[in-house]
């Protein structure tokens, strides 16, 4: 097969997965809107969500459980399923790393480290503190990283460092933490069941934070993603790009977890096997994570509701180890 044929056979693909996501993100959002302890015709939904509903009808209890239960609910899940996989796209592009994603670099335990503290001095400061983790938790990574030499192979093993080193931390929070432990457990397993519209707005402005940029050097990711020193020699600024998004991912890792907990995994399969199927061009790869990612985490937490508010977190963690396992003993077969 040329050149061209290959291209053309690639963009036919994306095409095909991007309508088949949209299909399945469809059906999933059927699915949480309309069905539940309480069901009710799609029909129905659509007359409740529609702009001009009078405020006599917004009252009634099944307008309640669309409007600021479920829907609420659906976006912050797709928000936060969508940020998390484009931000583990973006980072192991970045660094070259196929283990590389807010996770395994550290910044989820910064933030969980920082929304914990939150959690026993004062509620209101969960957010602000998450944020600040996430930020300490990267300066540190760079920090060690820098001093040992530099380069994406080390961030990714600073990560480790900073991630076992803050996870202590917040082992330790939850020791001193007494009548906040139940709290912090909860918080800390990832769970979209008190999301309301104000977190769905704050995943979602999260989630155009790291997929805008992602998409605008799209190319230059492309091109620092073949190795280390192969984006510089084709024009591309690779510490300025890395200092960018980085601060980017971090900080929609922030915004998700200070919000709805820890969810692991989805940046970490979801880009790999996006990848797999369409290449590792990363414009139509962060559009097609962002979308899958949505749908994944919309149709993990449905199940998890379905089997008594499980937090989603523990699923997609029982789900996506043993599944990243299998990929990565696939790949070594080869």
């Amino acid at each position: 097969m040329d050149i061209s044929a290959h291209r053309l056979e690639r963009g036919r693909r994306r095409w095909v997965l991007g309508a088949v996501l949209l299909g399945l993100l469809a059906s999933t959002a059927v699915w949480r809107l309309a069905l539940g302890e309480w069901d009710i015709p799609l029909s129905r939904v659509a007359a409740l969500l529609r702009p001009g509903l009078p405020e006599a009808e917004r009252t009634l209890p099944e307008a309640l459980i669309v409007r600021t239960v479920r829907l609420p609910r659906l976006l912050a899940a797709v928000g936060t399923g969508g940020l998390l996989a484009v931000s583990g796209a973006v980072l192991q592009g970045l660094l070259s790393n196929p283990l590389a994603e807010p996770y395994t670099l550290g910044i989820a335990a910064g933030a969980a480290f920082g929304g914990a503290c939150g959690l026993i001095f004062n509620a209101a400061l969960v957010t602000p503190m998450a944020f600040a983790g996430a930020v300490a938790a990267l300066w540190l990574v760079g920090l060690i990283a820098w001093r040992s030499g530099g380069g994406g192979a080390h961030l990714v093993l600073a990560g480790v460092i900073a991630n076992a080193v803050l996870s202590a931390g917040v082992t330790f929070l939850k020791a001193v933490a007494d009548d906040r432990l139940g709290a912090i457990v909860l918080w800390l397993m990832g769970s979209f069941s008190g999301a309301g519209p104000e977190g769905a707005a704050v995943v979602w402005a999260a989630a155009a934070l790291v997929l805008l940029p992602a998409w605008a050097c799209g190319p230059m990711l492309d091109a620092v993603s073949l190795g280390e020193g192969r984006g510089a020699m084709l024009g591309v600024d690779e510490a300025k790009l890395r200092r960018l998004l980085l601060c980017a991912a971090s900080l929609g890792t922030a915004a998700a977890v200070s919000r709805f907990g820890i969810v692991g995994f989805v940046g970490l399969v979801v880009p790999h096997l996006i990848r797999l199927t369409v290449g590792p061009a990363h414009r139509p790869l962060s559009l097609l994570c962002f979308l899958a990612g949505g749908t994944l985490l919309a149709a993990a937490d449905g199940f998890a509701q379905r089997m008594g508010e499980l937090p989603v977190g523990v699923l997609t963690a029982l789900i996506g180890g043993p599944f990243f396992c299998w990929l990565l003993m696939r790949r070594g077969a080869r």
